[in-house]
């Protein structure tokens, strides 16, 4: 049976008195008053030795607890200790259902051990790691759990400075080379950053350019010689960072206006859509599909370059429905790929 609140304040003040180093060995009675006075102050007895006696074994044997608290009774001392004297209910005293997911987190936490942010980290993160996962019974669990990694992520070494700038509301300077530019030209850029963000394996910053009105985004990868700036600024309290993507795919904003996008998908790819819609705005559409078994859907986000990846990357799996301009689209991205098929090897 759960205790009830009273019993947990109890454990709390019991379990402080186990560890007071500067009275050690309480007595059932020394415990009975500590308990008193935690509670009820001194307006008299209310606390029975009995009820320290249960209190006393819920804390060693009750299984909903998770304590099982190592308390034994001193012969020679005439009072109760911790057998382990490293032991506190105040520590980590956790059903193995949180221990999965403590392990789950650190797992997480471990692929970001070799960014440069967190290398000063890297054996506080290592020690974490194996500290919990030397609690699993059978394999570890990153035996069976695998994280999507990229082989190569450029242009984390600079998230450290950039942190910093956008913490401080401090302006950064650094090169910045376009993937359209000649020979890797680059222009000096000088940033009010406001957000760090990542998307498929790449970090993007979000920032206002000097002098300019609105927001831009810069690929992390295309930066070199990142500095902080002397310029302090003040944040653009238009810029909301969880709306700034809220009608988007991906890392681009938009500047178009947002607009409803439609599209038949094929059966199997009707399950996952409905299982994972690519944006919050899916929804399926109560429209004739142009094949049998086919599902229509629309979104509704800004015309961006992410959303034709994705919807490309599906294939011959979806029809684009709507707007006639979008389709048009990315029926002619299609004709120049067979295009090109056509004009390939033999």
């Amino acid at each position: 049976m759960p205790a009830n609140k009273y019993a947990l304040l109890r454990y709390r003040i019991i379990d402080r008195c186990l560890t007071n180093k500067m009275r050690p060995y309480p007595s059932k009675e020394a415990l009975r008053t500590a308990c008193e006075e935690g509670l009820y102050g001194s307006e008299g007895d209310r606390i029975s030795i009995s009820t320290i006696e249960k209190d006393l074994w819920a804390m060693r044997n009750e299984n909903d607890l998770g304590y099982h608290a190592p308390i034994v009774y001193s012969a020679e001392h005439r009072g109760y200790e911790y057998d382990d004297p490293d032991y506190s209910i105040s520590g980590l005293n956790l059903q193995e259902q949180d221990l999965q997911a403590l392990r789950f987190a650190t797992l997480t936490l471990l692929q970001f051990r070799d960014m440069p942010v967190f290398q000063q980290y890297q054996s506080a993160i290592g020690r974490i790691f194996e500290r919990v996962h030397a609690t699993a019974q059978g394999d570890r669990l990153d035996q069976h759990v695998q994280f999507e990694q990229a082989p190569k992520t450029l242009g984390t070494e600079h998230i450290a400075v950039l942190m910093s700038g956008i913490s401080e509301k401090q302006a950064v300077r650094f090169n910045y080379s376009k993937f359209t530019a000649e020979g890797g030209q680059q222009t000096e850029r000088c940033i009010e950053p406001y957000l760090l963000k990542e998307y498929r394996n790449r970090w993007y910053l979000i920032g206002k350019p000097e002098g300019a009105p609105e927001v831009r985004t810069f690929a992390l990868d295309r930066m070199n010689g990142v500095v902080l700036d002397d310029a302090r600024f003040v944040r653009d309290p238009k810029f909301d960072a969880d709306k700034y993507f809220k009608d988007s795919l991906g890392i681009t904003a938009g500047s178009e206006g947002v607009r409803e996008f439609r599209w038949a998908a094929a059966p199997l790819l009707s399950h996952y859509l409905d299982s994972q819609p690519i944006h919050a705005s899916q929804r399926p559409l109560e429209a004739p599909a142009p094949r049998p078994g086919w599902k229509c859907y629309a979104i509704d986000v800004h015309p961006t370059y992410e959303l034709n990846q994705w919807m490309l990357g599906f294939g011959a799996d979806i029809i684009p429905l709507g707007p006639q301009d979008w389709v048009e689209d990315i029926a002619q991205i299609h004709r120049k790929a067979l295009d090109g098929l056509k004009d390939g090897p033999q």
